[in-house]
């Protein structure tokens, strides 16, 4: 998809490098694997935002747990920074596509535990 060119030429590719990284860094102790796999799943979507949805599951005790740990170990800030460029981008015509996908990493990166990737075109549903 074109827009995902244009994603990864302008910071998409940095950006899932630097997510992938920080990922590996986690995943070093046995305690941060949980930690280094959502890292990963963000690198995977901050690569290719394009064409895909953030769909929430139940993650149970353990997800909300592990989402507040997240929120004070750097979660809120990673969220308010995709946020904040989201915003930054929706002022100007050309940026509203990528703002949207700053939206949706933001959202990612604000509670990763429990959301799951899927193509946009897949219908969703929730059977408990």
């Amino acid at each position: 998809m074109f827009g995902n060119l244009i994603w990864m030429i302008f910071g998409g590719l940095i950006s899932a490098i630097s997510w992938f990284f920080i990922g590996c860094l986690w995943c070093l102790t046995i305690v941060g694997i949980p930690v280094g796999l959502q890292c990963f799943k963000i690198a995977k979507l901050s690569l290719m935002p394009f064409g895909k949805d953030v769909v929430r599951e139940e993650s149970g005790f353990g997800g909300l747990l592990w989402n507040i740990l997240w929120l004070i170990f750097g979660g809120l800030e990673l969220a308010v920074m995709h946020l904040f460029v989201g915003v930054i981008l929706a002022i100007t015509i050309i940026g509203i596509p990528f703002a949207k996908q700053h939206f949706k990493l933001a959202l990612l990166s604000l509670v990763p535990f429990g959301a799951r990737i899927v193509p946009s075109n897949t219908l969703y549903m929730d059977i408990r």
